[in-house]
């Protein structure tokens, strides 16, 4: 395992335990499963320079999003952004594979700059023709507020592999940091502040 995903899981283990949610924490280490070797493979092909720290994350756990493990439905908070308090889930290999066509056409008008008053961060490219991003995370309420996204065509100002985050109303594309490692690193600087009791 990922050195980094390795310390990451720990210190998530922890905070689960620290806003009471041991016993969430237990049935989910208990039935979840990694991802398969094909989907992994298949998740490769389609993005060639995906982090090894993501596929590391995989291999311990396919998604923690409406997920069925040894007949358990898994809907388990995962994962953060710099939204201070505002959890997300892991999408699995699949998700991540399946989402790929249509993420340029969603996307192409913010990325030409066609809004008014949307802020997209000059790190972001502003070519809609060559962009290129991972979808990995939605937020608590479906993505329908937030998503994050492993971004592999940069704008000079940029660096591949950075981490983009999507919010809505009022609409924005940040980039939250360089590498996915950086993102995890973050997490747990920032001490896991998206595990709140209240929300477990």
């Amino acid at each position: 395992m990922n050195k980094t995903v390795k310390k990451y899981i720990a210190g998530l283990k922890k905070a689960y335990h620290d806003q009471n949610g041991k016993e969430d924490w237990d049935l989910f280490e208990k039935v979840i499963q990694g991802a398969k070797l094909e989907d992994l493979e298949k998740l490769k092909e389609a993005y060639p320079s995906v982090p090894d720290a993501l596929t590391s994350l995989l291999e311990y756990v396919d998604g923690t999003y409406w997920r069925v493990y040894q007949g358990e439905k898994i809907i388990f908070y995962f994962l953060g952004s710099d939204i201070e308090e505002y959890p997300y889930y892991l999408l699995s290999s699949k998700q991540m594979v399946q989402n790929q066509p249509q993420l340029r056409r969603h996307f192409a008008d913010y990325i030409r700059r066609e809004y008014e008053g949307v802020d997209v961060d000059d790190k972001i490219t502003d070519q809609a023709d060559q962009m290129n991003w991972l979808h990995f995370s939605d937020c608590m309420n479906n993505g329908g507020s937030s998503t994050l996204y492993i971004d592999f065509s940069p704008s000079p100002k940029g660096t591949v592999g950075q981490i983009v985050r999507f919010i809505h109303d009022p609409d924005e594309l940040a980039v939250i940091a360089d590498s996915f490692e950086a993102y995890l690193e973050r997490l747990m600087d920032e001490g896991y502040g998206f595990i709140l009791g209240d929300l477990l």
